[in-house]
């Protein structure tokens, strides 16, 4: 896979106050990487073969939001699945075509994807299974956010399909960390550089707005300049993710622990969440009617 030698453009340094929008830099920029993106999440998998045997109980086709590079929809599509993917970031899926042509004519053929902003693309089509992995929903920074993403997972669901997605457990201990702090990680060679890099992360949090910003600093041991990248996720909690989805259409609403099919507990990293939208019922139009013009009558 081909990669750039050179590292991202110095940036100023971000403000909370200025991020956590959709769209924005804070949504967008840990993905303009992804050979670093591949690397880093590559020891990932629990996720990954949780979503491969949803998609074949469903049989397919699925929608992925956030299909990025491919992570989860080459592996689903690799069991004879099609997958039909929407993402905001051009890199990514820049990416996924670089990697998809690595696979066989088969596999390219069941994975289709679209750039675009997941609270307004619409396709016409619609799938039993809808899945936005690997907090995708976390950059829905709002309520108008979740809203329109929602109305966009209505309009997609075949009549019983299901909607599964993920977010991680918002942490009190990550919640309330000195943003001056920084909390460093062993060095590694960068894929993108191929230099030895130091890491560390620095977290500030917008208890207001419920906004978590990380600052992931990389500091190249070479002559590189050394430079952050920002990355922005709104915390939900569990509650507050139940309401949104019960007042947004859904319902058999469950809930389950870490890609395990178990009950969440106290100690449960992601949240896996698998829903149905609620159908509408029919209303007695003709008959409220009827009665009306015979009470004008009296």
């Amino acid at each position: 896979m081909a990669t750039r030698r050179t590292p991202p453009p110095a940036r100023t340094r971000p403000t909370l106050a200025r991020l956590g929008r959709a769209a924005d830099r804070g949504a967008l920029e840990h993905y303009d990487d992804p050979a670093y993106y591949t690397k880093t999440y590559a020891p990932r998998t629990e996720d990954v073969d949780y979503y491969v045997e949803a998609a074949r109980a469903s049989r397919g086709p699925l929608l992925e939001y956030g299909i990025g590079n491919g992570r989860v929809a080459i592996p689903v599509a690799r069991t004879g699945i099609e997958v039909v993917g929407i993402d905001l970031s051009v890199p990514m899926l820049h990416s996924l075509s670089e990697r998809l042509r690595h696979e066989p004519p088969a596999v390219r053929s069941r994975v289709k994807a679209v750039q675009g902003d997941m609270r307004f693309k619409r396709l016409r089509r619609r799938f039993p299974l809808v899945i936005a992995p690997f907090n995708a929903v976390l950059h829905l920074y709002d309520r108008e956010d979740v809203e329109r993403f929602l109305a966009q997972v209505r309009g997609h669901l075949a009549p019983d399909g299901r909607f599964i997605f993920d977010f991680s457990m918002p942490d009190a201990c990550d919640l309330c960390r000195d943003p001056g702090r920084s909390y460093g990680a062993p060095r590694f060679r960068h894929p993108t550089t191929g230099e030895l890099t130091r890491y560390a992360e620095r977290f500030e949090y917008d208890s207001l707005r419920q906004i978590m910003l990380v600052n992931m600093d990389f500091i190249p041991e070479g002559k590189r300049p050394r430079w952050t990248t920002v990355l922005t996720h709104r915390q939900f909690f569990p509650q507050e993710m139940e309401a949104l989805l019960h007042y947004n259409g859904f319902t058999d609403i469950n809930w389950s622990a870490d890609f395990t099919d178990q009950p969440p507990d106290a100690h449960t990293d992601s949240l896996v969440v698998s829903c149905r939208a609620r159908v509408a019922s029919r209303s007695p139009r003709r008959r409220t009617t009827k009665l009306a013009t015979s009470r004008r009558r009296t």
